[in-house]
């Protein structure tokens, strides 16, 4: 049987013929923005595969490309979940971390949506030692052991424990090193895509197009500041991860 195409006509992109399965796709990516990239001044010459071209200064991605590789990466992350493999999320930035938070959540990822504590990957003998400190805390404090201490004392316990939680919380049950990274915006969150190609740890970035793509395993070119772009990304992401086999 012939696959069947239609048009599909956009102000940035003009008129493409496609799949009619993928013109859904197509079109829910322009509503959402995920075609929009950074100002073309900013553009990382390696990012000019997966650029169509630039409308008033910004860039336009190709959604063409946008979309295979988001397939791609989606089944590689379908490997992981498979093999129940742990996946490790980070994004701080604060217009979308809820996002981020609730999409590892439901999916049962560590993730980290504050600041991204130097080290967590490639010293993480000892971030997982202040982990077993915190949670130690906070079994005590529940046991009601930390009357032993003086009320001062007491005081700089709950706020050492404040401060762990809000760095170690979102990941203190991962265990060991995640099997991938999964990163929004590579460029502000430099440090953890640096400690995962140390370690050679894959990494999936959601990236703009003033990323590097050579330090990404999985690239997904698209808008990665737009709270509509990101939750559809991470939502076909998703679908993809937990489709049948």
């Amino acid at each position: 049987m012939t696959e069947q195409t239609v048009k599909a006509t956009t102000e940035e992109l003009g008129e493409i013929t496609l799949p009619v399965e993928e013109k859904a796709l197509l079109d829910k990516m322009v509503e959402t923005g995920v075609l929009r990239g950074r100002k073309h001044s900013r553009t990382n010459p390696k990012m000019n595969p997966y650029i169509w071209g630039t409308r008033r200064g910004v860039d336009i991605f190709d959604l063409l490309e946008t979309m295979r590789l988001l397939k791609s990466a989606g089944e590689f992350l379908k490997t992981l979940v498979d093999g129940k493999k742990p996946i490790f999320v980070v994004c701080g930035k604060p217009a979308i971390k809820d996002i981020i938070e609730d999409f590892a959540k439901k999916n049962n990822f560590p993730f980290v949506t504050e600041r991204y504590l130097g080290g967590t990957l490639t010293n993480w003998k000892t971030i997982s030692k202040r982990i077993e400190t915190m949670k130690k805390l906070r079994m005590e404090k529940e046991r009601g052991e930390l009357t032993r201490y003086t009320k001062k004392e007491r005081l700089m316990l709950d706020r050492k424990m404040e401060k762990m939680n809000t760095l170690f919380s979102g990941f203190e049950n991962m265990g060991g090193l995640p099997a991938a990274i999964l990163v929004v915006d590579p460029i502000e969150h430099r440090t953890v895509v640096h400690e995962a190609n140390l370690l050679k740890i894959p990494v999936i970035g959601i990236a703009s197009s003033d990323c590097n793509p050579d330090l990404v395993t999985h690239l997904i070119p698209a808008n990665d500041n737009s709270r509509l772009s990101v939750s559809f990304l991470l939502a076909e992401l998703e679908k993809i991860a937990q489709s049948a086999k």
